[in-house]
């Protein structure tokens, strides 16, 4: 039976690739929607019994199949039996599957997977997994070839997503670029894949963590941050991007904050020196160092290197300082760097190791050899 799906599919792609030859194509890459969309699931009109899923009503655990949900990008998508073989096109969507315990579903993942250290320490079997490509360059072929019951990618697949849902193959979109968006996200894909449990078990752990450092940090000074992206010193996250909210949740306030009609962006020196942050913080995968800034004659009288308050963000798992499963954690790092006497590193480094022993089966200190916040 698999291989006779298996055929029909490739038979039924065959024929939607020529259809398309002969008539416009969507932008695969797509842009970032003007306002977000609702993750919210909703019941198919003549399907009443598919009751909301991504909502959390007392007691419920599970998903009634068939389901209809709406993902990220506002499409409307029916799932007519539990997932048993996934494709996650979505670094993020892969990690979070590994936090639902969906590791063994997984047929396909995103390409360059060899760069997720969190794929090597919590399921390692993934790296031999087949490739479909990035969002730039997505194997469509490729994945419907595996025939999986579900595949998730990321918004700018929409084209890809509405292609593969033509050839009877379910795809979700999911856009998450906050911490909101982020947790809609996993409560969309619990549901999906009746890990509604967990999800929320994932989500519990953030927003208990949040609630304690909001706790915590009630009444103290908020420094300001520059945070510095990956492959460029003076690119910089503005108010709408996802480490803006990690800033805030550590008791800090984003140096760009100002900047909310885009999402990365582009500054100088100039612009660095007149808002003088109290600390800058390079991303977890930047490809120049602590020392590099700390000397840059550019940032001469910039407060941040006068008191050598210059840190990069660990990315021993993961990039904290990405909407990852696992994002609060750089919330509760910087917390450490910002307020080591309201958040000392010991019990920020002790919330790390639980988190990954309870969603990913290792102990963080142990298999990163701990994590030094200088």
């Amino acid at each position: 039976m698999k291989m006779k799906k298996t055929l029909s599919l490739l038979l039924a792609l065959a024929m939607a690739l020529s259809l398309a030859a002969c008539g416009a194509q969507p932008d695969a890459s797509g842009s970032e929607p003007a306002s977000q969309p609702e993750a919210v699931s909703e019941p198919a009109a003549d399907t009443p019994e598919a009751a909301d899923p991504t909502a959390q009503p007392d007691g419920a655990s599970e998903t009634s199949y068939p389901v209809t949900v709406t993902d990220q990008a506002g499409r409307q998508v029916t799932i007519e039996s539990q997932p048993e073989t996934l494709v996650s096109g979505y670094y993020i969507t892969t990690s979070l599957l590994i936090a639902l315990g969906l590791q063994d579903e997984l047929v396909g993942i995103e390409a360059k997977a060899d760069t997720r250290p969190i794929y090597a320490l919590s399921a390692p079997e993934l790296l031999e997994l087949p490739s479909v490509g990035t969002a730039k360059e997505f194997d469509l072929e490729g994945c419907a070839a595996l025939a999986p019951d579900l595949v998730i990618l990321p918004l700018k697949l929409e084209s890809a997503a509405d292609s593969l849902a033509e050839l009877g193959i379910p795809a979700l979109l999911v856009n998450p670029e906050d911490q909101a968006l982020l947790n809609e996200a996993v409560t969309l894909i619990g549901a999906a894949t009746n890990t509604q449990a967990r999800a929320q078990a994932l989500l519990d752990f953030s927003a208990e963590q949040e609630q304690r450092l909001a706790d915590t940090l009630a009444g103290a000074e908020t420094p300001s941050v520059y945070l510095a992206g990956n492959s460029d010193f003076l690119s910089t996250a503005g108010d709408a991007m996802y480490q803006s909210d990690m800033i805030r949740m550590a008791g800090g306030v984003n140096a760009a904050a100002e900047i909310t009609d885009t999402y990365w962006a582009e500054v100088s020196y100039e612009q660095v020196l007149a808002w003088d942050p109290d600390y800058i913080v390079l991303a977890s995968d930047a490809d120049y160092t602590v020392d590099d800034v700390l000397a840059d004659p550019n940032l001469a009288g910039c407060a941040a290197v006068e008191n050598g308050n210059v840190f990069q963000i660990p990315g021993d798992a993961e990039a904290w300082d990405s909407p990852v499963p696992g994002g609060i954690l750089g919330a509760v790092w910087l917390s450490s760097v910002l307020h080591p006497d309201l958040c000392p590193e010991a019990d920020s480094l002790a919330v790390i190791d639980e988190f990954y022993q309870t969603f990913y089966g290792f102990a963080y200190s142990a298999a990163a050899g701990g994590t030094d916040a200088a």
